[in-house]
């Protein structure tokens, strides 16, 4: 997906470059190369991203769970739940 980006991004320099004036040059290296190219490596790295987001999600569960004291556990001088006589 790079190398398909590089190869725009060339075209379009080449474009900018033979423009009649510099804004227009400028313009055009914006307009048709880094916006649409941003875009485009953007939108590819979606996936990515959610596996990213998924893992760091994980991550943080384990680490809140290993945290968790083991106090939450019945030593059996606590009291019965409700029912249980």
């Amino acid at each position: 997906m790079h190398i398909i980006a590089i190869g725009w991004m060339y075209v379009v320099l080449m474009m900018s470059i033979s423009e009649a004036s510099p804004v227009a040059g400028v313009m055009t290296f914006i307009l048709y190369g880094l916006v649409p190219v941003a875009l485009l490596l953007y939108l590819s790295g979606g996936r990515k991203r959610k596996r990213r987001r998924i893992a760091e999600q994980e991550r943080r569960a384990a680490a809140a769970s290993a945290e968790q004291p083991a106090t939450d556990q019945d030593d059996g001088r606590g009291q019965q739940p409700p029912g249980a006589h």
